[in-house]
């Protein structure tokens, strides 16, 4: 896939994913349950694209830029 296309979808994902996590004042979005839920649901080759850096490492960037993760990186 192109990574342009797998970057728009782990964004929208990211929203996705966390509709659907219960959000209590201690929750912190985990990039781990998120690619779990990802290949559960058939997403997994979202994660599957050429970068400079580790794929998988790329779109942690982008979830934790979406769920505003920022001070994770």
């Amino acid at each position: 896939m192109k990574k342009a296309e797998c970057e728009a979808a782990i964004r929208q994902l990211a929203h996705e994913w966390a509709a659907t996590q219960p959000q209590t004042p201690e929750w912190h979005p985990s990039f781990g349950d998120f690619k779990t839920w990802l290949r559960s649901r058939g997403f997994g080759h979202y994660l599957d694209f050429r970068s400079e850096m580790p794929a998988s490492d790329e779109a942690q960037r982008w979830f934790n830029d979406e769920l505003n993760q920022g001070w994770r990186d």
